[in-house]
């Protein structure tokens, strides 16, 4: 079949792979210079053992200290509030237990599928060299704060991931930069790359290499008719294709609407500073509970980031949230120099109430298959999404059940 990927993201560039393998004809579209993709300058991790939402009690406990700080780990500009108002309500519906077991169940699903097919995908490209096992380690400032997490280590466990509840002497002996931690757990399988923005772009080059197709062009409008369906161009060309793929991210909600589908879809704008490598002198990815930021040993630099900030697609970014993240850093790291020079990034990670990606086809047209709201899991889970999408591509089964993903579930 001749099929389309509306998008070059780390979602796109693994999908056209997997569709290659399947000996489909491959067109990526994508304009290339979209400022603020998640794939360019994400933490890197490949969050495979993560099973949570965000939608959880972790969040809710932490909310009220949260939302005092304007500048603290998650903040709603006061403009975008009627906007954000139906997400929101989304959110405290995914906040019950029963939907948050849900979310639990499927996040378990595809996560656990997900460094596997990474693992497939940079082998067969002799790209493995980008994956780093040092593990990843979370920790907590104050100790009666570690007993909140006793419920997802009991859970993560259930699930065979391997967990090492460490004491602060532990963290010291293989952390010596940490300071001021008091509890900590250690994920010894957990693992990261060296540089998300250049692994995208390496799969971004051997697609091409293997015969995708790239257009420079934005994607207007999408029309069907019974032997095709057609792709319209900000150019003013169309094109027809047997079957599209929209893996546009945060830009996702248009395209949707015209394939039948009203996605509640927004935007967690987060920000990161990545500094020469070294600064931190820390040898794997940590995450700082409770503080909504983590760090991670990059190829490029040491890159701290994190947080949420609902403001939508247009408001520009708010850099001193970037500062305040490296000053909450501080309290860990007292010997980080901040004086020096620090590349500052915001981006959009798309985002959908329950935690879950939209992934199937369309509710108007099955050729129209959605692969977008990746949220903080776009990096983790696009080799594993790209395998689903290939599979319903063909009318194969799927290696993870579909319906969790649904973008038909939001008519219920």
């Amino acid at each position: 079949m001749r099929i389309a990927i509306v998008g070059a993201g780390i979602i796109g560039v693994t999908a056209a792979h997997a569709l290659l393998d399947a000996g489909h004809e491959v067109t990526l579209i994508d304009p290339e210079g979209m400022t603020g993709r998640a794939t360019d300058a994400n933490a890197g991790w490949i969050a495979h053992l993560d099973i949570m939402p965000l939608a959880s009690p972790k969040v809710w406990r932490n909310l009220p200290r949260w939302m005092l700080d304007p500048l603290g780990p998650l903040a709603i500009r006061p403009g975008y509030v009627p906007r954000l108002a139906p997400w929101l309500l989304r959110f405290v519906r995914a906040s019950s237990p029963r939907a948050i077991a849900t979310s639990i169940e499927a996040i378990r699903a595809i996560n656990g599928q997900a460094l596997p097919a990474w693992t497939a995908l940079l082998d067969k490209l002799a790209l493995r060299s980008f994956l780093r096992r040092e593990g990843i380690l979370s920790v907590w400032r104050d100790a009666s704060d570690f007993a909140h997490a006793k419920d997802i280590l009991s859970r993560q466990r259930a699930y065979g991931i391997a967990v090492e509840i460490l004491d602060p002497v532990d963290v010291r002996r293989i952390e010596p930069a940490l300071q001021g931690v008091g509890a900590a757990v250690l994920y010894p399988e957990g693992c990261h790359v060296t540089d998300p923005a250049s692994l995208a772009e390496e799969i971004f080059r051997c697609a091409r290499e293997r015969g995708a197709r790239h257009i420079r062009q934005r994607v207007v409008a999408i029309e069907r008719s019974p032997n095709a369906v057609e792709i319209r161009t900000d150019d003013g060309h169309s094109t027809v294709y047997d079957k599209i793929v929209i893996a546009t991210g945060a830009w996702s909600t248009t395209l949707a609407k015209q394939a039948g589908d009203s996605v509640p879809l927004d935007t967690e704008r987060g920000y990161n500073a990545t500094f020469p490598s070294g600064t931190f002198g820390l040898a794997r990815p940590v995450m700082f509970e409770g503080e909504g930021f983590v760090t991670t040993p990059l190829g490029i630099g040491d890159r701290v980031g994190g947080a949420v900030e609902f403001a939508g697609l247009q408001a520009p970014p708010n850099h001193r949230r970037t500062d305040a993240i490296v000053e909450r850093l501080k309290r860990f790291l007292p010997h980080l120099d901040t004086a020096q020079p620090a590349r500052r990034w915001m981006g959009f990670r798309p985002s959908v109430p329950d935690s879950l990606p939209v992934i199937g086809p369309a509710t108007a047209d099955g050729r129209i298959i959605y692969a977008f709201g990746h949220a903080h899991h776009g990096l983790t889970q696009a080799a594993i999404t790209a395998q689903m999408v290939a599979a319903l591509a063909d009318g194969r089964q799927s290696p993870v059940d579909l319906k969790p993903f649904a973008a038909q579930r939001f008519r219920r």
